[in-house]
């Protein structure tokens, strides 16, 4: 749908060392034959087709194992690059070294304009470039954006790539590279163009569906953080509260529940008594996952914490 206007912003890149590798992924319009006319012309630009139909995987691996290039950019076929994206992301790493991913800030754009939730979150993720504390955020979104990053193909491939099959597969590599202790390097420029529209696959794939994200920051909680010696904790009891307390329980991990609704503290939910917040003075040694999403709560939560001298990212963590 928007391929030719993709493919025209790369074309006017102010760095011309690059390949464009395409891989039509079952398109169902005219894009297959539009990107072969314009490869015709421009040898760094080569097509191939994704015949898997096993999805956007599949063809990521397949892009991956057609680059000839040390380093390795993800474009998005609907999105648009600023002219000097590829030239500032390079730079960057180039300078810092193997170890880093290069990123920048984003901005969305929309001929319907750009809703409440996504401005939210451009700005959210340009917050983060900004303070330089990508990782410290991660369980709450994505804290990368996927079509907005360079890194060295070794680092990528150390990362594990696109090895694993696991949706949303942006966030899960995200998760890994900050596993491997790839650090990030940001520009503070708006380099990407992140065009949103009603049928945007992030949008209606079900792999992108809310329970997905949350698999993901389990997964990766109980692996890289979960202290199996200190009590478990979540606070919230609204919608994201109960599934994580209902994903817990189906793993057979404990877990104590705290919130704030007088409504709901003494209820019995999954097999758990809901308790008032001043059940943490109780405690001696806990982590705490935060499912209130807030903002004005999560800073009371937040002073609640810096009173104790606990830290974020190892004694509590916010999962929205």
């Amino acid at each position: 749908m928007y391929i030719e206007e993709c493919i025209s912003s790369i074309l006017k890149q102010t760095i011309e060392n690059w390949e464009l590798i395409i891989v039509d992924d079952y398109s169902t319009d005219n894009s297959y034959d539009i990107v072969e006319k314009i490869s015709l012309k421009d040898k760094r630009i080569k097509l191939y087709r994704n015949n898997s139909n096993n999805g956007i995987i599949e063809a990521l691996r397949i892009g991956l194992n057609k680059s000839s290039g040390n380093y390795i950019t993800r474009m998005d076929s609907d999105d648009l690059m600023d002219p000097i994206k590829l030239e500032e992301l390079y730079t960057n790493l180039k300078k810092i070294g193997k170890g880093f991913i290069s990123t920048s800030c984003v901005k969305y754009f929309s001929k319907e304009g750009i809703g409440i939730g996504y401005k939210n979150y451009e700005d959210w993720l340009n917050c983060l470039m900004i303070n330089k504390n990508n990782y410290t955020d991660i369980y709450k979104e994505c804290v990368i954006p996927s079509p907005n990053w360079m890194i060295h193909k070794k680092d990528l491939l150390a990362s594990g790539a696109f090895d694993l099959d696991i949706y949303p597969e942006d966030y899960d590599l995200v998760f890994r590279f900050y596993k491997n202790n790839i650090k990030v390097v940001s520009s503070l420029k708006k380099l990407h163009l992140w065009r949103d529209y009603s049928s945007r696959t992030s949008r209606t794939d079900a792999n992108y569906a809310d329970n997905h994200f949350l698999d993901l920051k389990i997964k990766y909680f109980l692996e890289l953080h979960y202290n199996y010696n200190s009590e478990l904790v979540i606070w919230g009891a609204g919608k994201k509260g109960k599934l994580l307390a209902k994903k817990l329980s189906e793993k057979k991990i404990d877990f104590s529940w705290i919130c704030d609704n007088p409504n709901k503290i003494g209820k019995n939910i999954y097999n758990k008594n809901l308790r008032d917040v001043n059940y943490l003075n109780e405690l001696n040694n806990y982590q705490a996952i935060i499912t209130v999403a807030n903002k004005e709560s999560q800073k009371l939560i937040k002073n609640f914490f810096d009173s104790k001298d606990l830290e974020k990212m190892k004694d509590y963590y916010y999962f929205c």
